[in-house]
Order: C-alpha cells, then sequence, then structure tokens
C-alpha cells in the first residue's frame, strides 16, 4: 500500500524512468480502482500519506514537506510539477502536432519528397504508382534552456505551498514562452512568407494567409501582442465572442494567439496536426539532492528541446510591408 512505500533519494537516479514511475511501480495505481484514492497517481497519494495539503483553504506552508525525511524526498518532484504545468499553460502545445524524446543532444530528422507526382493523377494498370519519398535529414540540435531561481529556505518555509506553486509556474510558464519562441523562428525559417498589400496589416491580409493553405486547413494564427491588437480591432472581429475553450477564433475558424517572440510585422499561420514536431533530449531537470537537503539557495532548471517541420504546406507567414 501507498502508506509502506520507502521513499529515498535514490528514486531520482534510477536509469530510464522517473521519480514518479519509480513511485508507481512501488505502489501501482490500477490496485486503487474503485476506491476513493482511484483518482490520484501515486505522487499524490504520497502526499496524501503525509498530509501534505497543497491548495485549498489548509494549505500548507512549504515547510511541511521537510517534517520527515521521506516526506522530504517528494519535495523535488512537487517543484517539477509546478514547472511543467506552467509550460503546459502557455501557447507551446498548441504549436506542436507530435512530440518525441530522445536520450541525446541531437537527433536525426527526416524529409518528404512529394515531387514524383500530384495525388489526384490517376495510374494506368502495370504502370508504377507516385511516390512519396521519405529521406533522412540533416541532425536537428536540442537546445538547452534553463532557469537558475534564487530561493532561501528561510525565505520560503513559511510560504503557502500554492503561492510557491504559482511561482514556479510562472517561470516554467516564460521558460516555455522562450522555447515557442524557437519553435517560431523554425517555422518561419521553413517557408517563403508572403507580403501584405500595404504597410497596415487588413482583414484581407489574413485572408490571403489563410489562401496559402491548399491541402490543409490553417487552425492557428500567432502574432505579436500589438499585432493581435491591432487584428482584434477590425471590423472584421467586432461581434466574435470567446469559444467554449476561452480561445479568439477569426471568422474563418483560427485560432488567434499571441507570442511576444514575433515582431509586429511577422503573422505566422500554422495548421496544427501536420506543421511542427516537438523532440525533447530529456524533461524538466532539477538537482534533486539539493532540494530534499533544504539547500534552496539555487533551483537550477533545465530542459532540452528541438523542433522538426513536418509537412509542406502546414504553415504560413505573413511580412506586412514596411514601404
Amino acid at each position: 500500500m501507498y502508506d509502506t512505500v520507502k521513499l529515498e533519494k535514490g528514486m531520482y537516479h534510477l536509469a530510464n524512468r522517473s521519480f514518479t514511475q519509480a513511485l508507481e511501480a512501488a505502489d501501482p495505481s490500477a490496485q486503487y480502482a474503485g476506491t476513493e484514492l482511484a483518482e490520484l497517481d501515486a505522487f499524490e497519494r504520497q502526499l496524501k500519506r503525509f498530509d501534505i495539503h497543497v491548495s485549498g483553504a489548509d494549505c500548507d506552508p512549504v515547510e511541511k514537506f521537510f517534517t520527515t525525511t521521506e516526506s522530504a524526498v517528494l519535495f523535488p518532484e512537487f517543484v517539477r510539477r509546478a514547472i511543467k504545468r506552467g509550460m503546459e499553460e502557455s501557447i507551446l502545445p498548441e504549436l506542436t502536432a507530435a512530440s518525441s524524446s530522445v536520450r541525446a543532444s541531437s537527433c536525426k530528422g527526416f524529409s518528404i519528397d512529394e515531387t514524383d507526382g500530384a495525388y489526384s493523377a490517376t495510374t494506368a494498370e502495370g504502370v508504377s504508382l507516385k511516390k512519396t519519398v521519405i529521406t533522412e535529414s540533416a541532425a536537428i540540435a536540442l537546445d538547452k534552456y534553463g532557469r537558475l531561481v534564487s530561493a532561501s529556505y528561510e525565505t520560503i518555509r513559511q510560504q503557502r505551498i500554492d503561492v510557491f506553486a504559482v511561482m514556479l509556474r510562472a517561470v516554467g510558464h516564460k521558460l516555455a514562452g522562450a522555447i515557442a519562441g524557437k519553435a517560431l523562428t523554425v517555422i518561419k525559417n521553413s517557408v517563403t512568407p508572403v507580403s501584405s498589400a500595404t504597410t497596415t496589416l487588413a482583414y484581407t491580409d489574413l485572408a490571403t494567409l489563410y489562401a496559402q493553405f491548399s491541402d490543409y486547413d490553417m487552425t492557428t494564427v500567432i502574432a505579436s501582442p500589438a499585432t493581435v491588437a491591432s487584428i482584434l480591432a477590425m471590423t472584421e472581429m467586432r461581434d466574435r465572442t470567446l469559444d467554449a475553450d476561452g480561445q479568439v477564433r477569426l471568422p474563418f475558424g483560427a485560432k488567434l494567439l499571441k507570442d511576444s517572440s514575433l515582431n509586429n510585422k511577422t503573422v505566422v499561420g500554422i495548421s496544427r496536426d501536420f506543421a511542427l514536431a516537438c523532440i525533447t533530449g530529456s524533461d524538466v531537470l532539477l538537482e534533486s539532492d539539493r532540494l530534499i537537503d533544504c539547500q534552496l539557495d539555487r533551483i537550477a532548471v533545465s530542459v532540452r528541446i528541438g523542433f522538426q517541420p513536418l509537412m509542406s504546406g502546414a504553415a504560413a507567414v505573413l511580412s506586412v510591408r514596411t514601404s
């Protein structure tokens, strides 16, 4: 049962297994089917075991994690999850069609050649079918993104856990924002931009961007905050309201997102399901031993990640003319 699992630092250093996976192996969630603990994962059951409340009116201070040597082992995973949640709340998940992981600092990509003939071409009896050729491309570098958070134990020990989690989520959110900027750069470098009709962005220019998608649907439009504001002020957007997910959509259905890494003269459109793949060389990494030992003067968090453009025609870029 979950209340007999032996927690120790070494669970963070097992080969090919995360701390949560180690917990699940020791305390499988399947055995709780049909019980009041069925909705909790192995980590959450450990929080319950040590009576650590991470949210709500009875939320504990951070020092509650360090009541015992075993409960202290849970703290790095709490930090990792809070940062990871902040990353997931960014626009990064909105940009990628698929995600994969490798244990390296780079990986081989692939390219697709469909110039052999159109999909609409018919094939006579005995004649070879038109080819889509997939070949290996140059290596994709997985860049390391990270942040060093300085916070002594004495500074945060009396902070409510949920308040501290907000700070960590903000770090993750901004880190993911920087990574999203890299993803958008990869997209921009993979296509030839089309130009606006004038030096002022107009709705007709957005229609031009939409027209670049012949095989795929443009599901998402990303622009700088200032450009998004100008789009929202267009007459064509006057009657638009938030959808069920709280997202703003253009009249032709695409989500409208903002990203501060883009300049005010660039608008990116993608078909989310076909434009870009995300490759991670590591999950969110922390110096777990330091956190367990209350050495919170420096919390180093990092992730290694790269991007691969996928299908031709699944992304387009609009460049607003400067003159």
